[in-house]
């Protein structure tokens, strides 16, 4: 009994980081060597799109913008996310029902920290964005886009 406890109580702790990834290493192929992306980048971006790192909740540049505009991607300047689309999910990251165009994302399979998830990467580059849930808003479709700020460029309309 004890045990199970433990158990469902580590489950929790790793649930409330949904939008966390994985080790420090890309899981996928990239569109270029990560030392060419090292010296595009920042080194938030690089952490977060070729490390597949994430940054705090609450403590991001979009979680909270509420502007009309679009999301790019930092590395490409592609237009990924819309703020028609963005919602506040709660979880202290940008969050949105759906890409712009779904061809330019892909979802892969992310079973860091001892579970499966999909994780969001950018199709042309093979870079991390973030995770998408099946917990979004039920009546535009019931997905949960949870991206990083870091990954994302805002350009206000």
């Amino acid at each position: 009994m004890r045990k199970s406890i433990f158990v469902i109580a580590i489950l929790s702790v790793i649930t409330a980081f949904g939008c966390q990834s994985s080790n420090g290493q890309a899981k996928h192929k990239l569109s270029k060597p990560a030392a060419e992306w090292k010296k595009i980048l920042t080194p938030n971006q690089y952490y977060i799109m070729v490390e597949s790192g994430t940054e705090p909740p609450y403590k991001n540049d979009y979680w909270n913008n509420h502007e009309k505009g679009v999301y790019v991607s930092a590395a490409t300047g592609e237009v990924l996310f819309s703020s028609e689309d963005k919602f506040d999910s709660g979880t202290g990251w940008p969050s949105f029902v759906k890409a712009v165009d779904p061809k330019k994302v892909a979802i892969v399979t992310d079973n860091s920290y001892g579970m499966s998830r999909d994780e969001v990467i950018e199709k042309s580059t093979g870079l991390h964005l973030g995770h998408v849930f099946d917990d979004g808003p039920a009546d535009r479709g019931g997905k949960r886009y949870c991206m990083n700020s870091g990954a994302l460029k805002f350009i206000k309309k």
